[in-house]
């Protein structure tokens, strides 16, 4: 990233401005963060953000063109792409029927957004996961680490210490029932303070300090290699306030999608998004439609939609490249995100008096 900043795609006025405060990397720049630059050179905080987006794009580009890098670069064979594919693992959601649906969970390398109207159980699922990424090989799990990013607000520390405490007393009667010794050593770090400790939480409160910590994130996932699920609760909470400049929205949501592609190949993570829902007017009915708008419906590899049947809730697969459309039920259960459980079956009176094992009364008897 040692580009120097007058050899960057940038119109001249702006470079100018930027050889003039005395900035001469394009390293330097992203230091800066968009906040430090808008100050710096007198910029509005978009304009600064667009231009660290030109900024970051093209360092990766040059490290993609440059021997032994990664990137657009790389040549590979199909068989070599289905092979990889198979070998990347799932995050299972402890629901069964939604982990069927998916192809057996939620996919390393793959971007998946969860849509649904307040109350439905998105941040439920999204917290479920950050602990099930964290499950050690021996169960099925990836051994992972999570990153979780809250636009909102939803994060609740006290339901994740519920959700964790369940998942580990589940391994815990596998490793009873099982006797295997890799179970029983695995469970000797697999406890709620290292799930605890392995959830990196930030708190972003607009879309400035989305951006910027989406696009700082490679930095820090550099630093933790073990993470493998990035979560951001409320993609579009930032962006449906304040903005008269649709097109500038539109550009910025297009580089935010795009270096989140980047982060899920990249570092072998699972990015999961949440979106609201929104009124599409037609002639003559609304329907009810994942905000941020048809352009945005491209950036996810996978969109779950979370809605309501009466009082069940129910999860429609409304987009993948591999599995067909679905919908199943789901519960939202004190130990997390459950299968539906069938109602258990009872007997009545009429049952009982004709069971065969007993001997019936008569009137004497009574």
């Amino acid at each position: 990233m040692q580009r120097a900043v007058g050899a960057l795609p940038l119109a001249p006025a702006l470079r100018a401005r930027l050889v003039a405060a005395g900035f001469q990397t394009a390293q330097e720049l992203l230091e800066t963060g968009p906040c430090g630059l808008s100050k710096e050179i007198g910029i509005s905080k978009e304009e600064a953000l667009e231009v660290l987006q030109v900024v970051r794009q093209e360092c990766q580009g040059a490290a993609a063109r440059s021997p032994g890098g990664s990137g657009a670069t790389r040549k590979c064979t199909a068989l070599e792409l289905l092979e990889e594919e198979q070998a990347q693992g799932f995050i299972i959601t402890f629901c069964s029927a939604l982990d069927n649906i998916l192809g057996g969970g939620v996919q390393l390398t793959k971007i998946t957004e969860i849509c649904g109207a307040p109350g439905v159980g998105k941040t439920q699922l999204c917290m479920q996961l950050a602990v099930d990424v964290q499950i050690p090989e021996c169960f099925g799990g990836v051994a992972g680490e999570a990153v979780f990013i809250d636009t909102e607000g939803s994060f609740m520390v006290d339901r994740v210490v519920d959700i964790a405490t369940a998942c580990v007393q589940h391994c815990q009667l596998i490793a009873e029932a099982h006797q295997e010794e890799d179970h029983v050593k695995a469970l000797e770090t697999f406890s709620l303070e290292s799930i605890l400790s392995h959830i990196y939480y930030f708190r972003c409160r607009d879309y400035v300090e989305l951006l910027a910590q989406v696009y700082l994130l490679p930095d820090f996932l550099s630093e933790h290699p073990k993470v493998r699920l990035v979560v951001v609760d409320g993609i579009a909470f930032p962006f449906r306030h304040d903005f008269e400049d649709l097109s500038l929205r539109t550009r910025l949501l297009n580089g935010l999608a795009q270096q989140l592609i980047i982060i899920a190949n990249d570092h072998k993570a699972a990015v999961v998004l949440t979106n609201q829902m929104t009124t599409r007017i037609g002639q003559n009915q609304s329907t009810l439609v994942p905000a941020l708008g048809e352009s945005w419906g491209h950036a996810a590899t996978v969109r779950l939609i979370f809605h309501w049947d009466n009082s069940q809730r129910l999860a429609t697969l409304y987009k993948s490249p591999s599995q067909k459309e679905s919908t199943i039920p789901y519960h939202i259960t004190s130990q997390g995100f459950r299968d539906v459980q069938p109602p258990a079956v009872t007997q009545n009176a009429e049952d009982t008096e004709m069971n065969p094992r007993k001997r019936p009364r008569r009137e004497e008897e009574k």
